[in-house]
């Protein structure tokens, strides 16, 4: 890396690049590798994990050359978040520890692990519940982030039915908007309804990111056998109905697809 950002024999593109134009390519590098495990193509998980790594390599050199941390600090001070939110594996605070807390389970260690975050918060300059929820994420990962913060405070449903209600109701309002023609009300309620039902996605103990990526996956499934379907027959598309297509999409869900 160092190789590539050398002003004079380096590469002219990795030359050109700064933080902020780095993170496209790292958000995109970071789908490849959630794409791969969806997949389960093994054979090139490693491949695209090393391109993920690649991007935190270019961060420090760009941070070392700026002065600011290089790559020992970055994994320096990883190492002591996971020490610090790990005490009931590190139980003197240290990697030489080898006791463990016994009878400690998963809920307990969610509990603490949200008490050593809050803490961590705490002595930042930002304090706000939700001031460290990356704008960056993806939409629908990030309302259920901002839900979840919400909940920890009490602001939030008991239960599964009262949210199926607040579904309801907003599909009524989007109704109301569609009536109305107002494009902007539309989008706003639109907006509304997706956020409820992310809620809905949390208290029934689904990522809705990954339940959307699923049906995502389920769809190309099933309309490449509609393509298929066409194509055997000519290619011609306009000579089917949307009644043959469904047709052709309950056949591949029977198939299993």
């Amino acid at each position: 890396m160092q190789r590539l950002r050398d002003p004079e024999s380096g590469c002219p593109w990795d030359l050109e690049q700064d933080f902020a134009s780095i993170v496209p390519h790292t958000l995109e590098e970071a789908y490849e590798v959630a794409d791969t495990i969806e997949r389960q193509d093994w054979p090139h998980l490693k491949d695209e994990l090393g391109d993920l790594l690649f991007q935190v390599i270019f961060y420090a050199q760009l941070g070392s050359e700026d002065r600011r941390f290089d790559f020992h600090a970055i994994v320096d001070q990883l190492v002591e978040k996971l020490i610090r939110r790990h005490p009931h594996v590190f139980t003197d605070g240290t990697l030489r520890g080898e006791a463990r807390e016994q009878g400690i389970d998963t809920e307990q260690v969610g509990q603490r692990w949200e008490e050593i975050k809050q803490q961590e918060r705490n002595a930042k300059l930002r304090t706000g519940l939700l001031d460290e929820i990356p704008l960056g994420l993806p939409g629908l990962s990030r309302a259920a982030k901002l839900q979840k913060r919400a909940s920890k405070v009490g602001f939030d449903w008991g239960e599964a039915l009262p949210v199926l209600d607040k579904i309801e109701e907003e599909v009524a309002e989007l109704r109301e908007a569609i009536k109305a023609g107002r494009q902007a009300e539309i989008a706003d309620e639109m907006g509304d309804l997706l956020f409820v039902q992310v809620n809905l996605a949390r208290h029934l103990g689904v990522d809705p990111e990954q339940a959307v990526r699923g049906t995502n996956a389920k769809f190309e499934r099933r309309f490449r056998y509609i393509e298929q379907q066409v194509e055997s027959r000519g290619g011609d598309w306009t000579r089917f109905s949307l009644a043959q297509l469904d047709a052709w999409w309950d056949e591949a869900k029977t198939r299993g697809l």
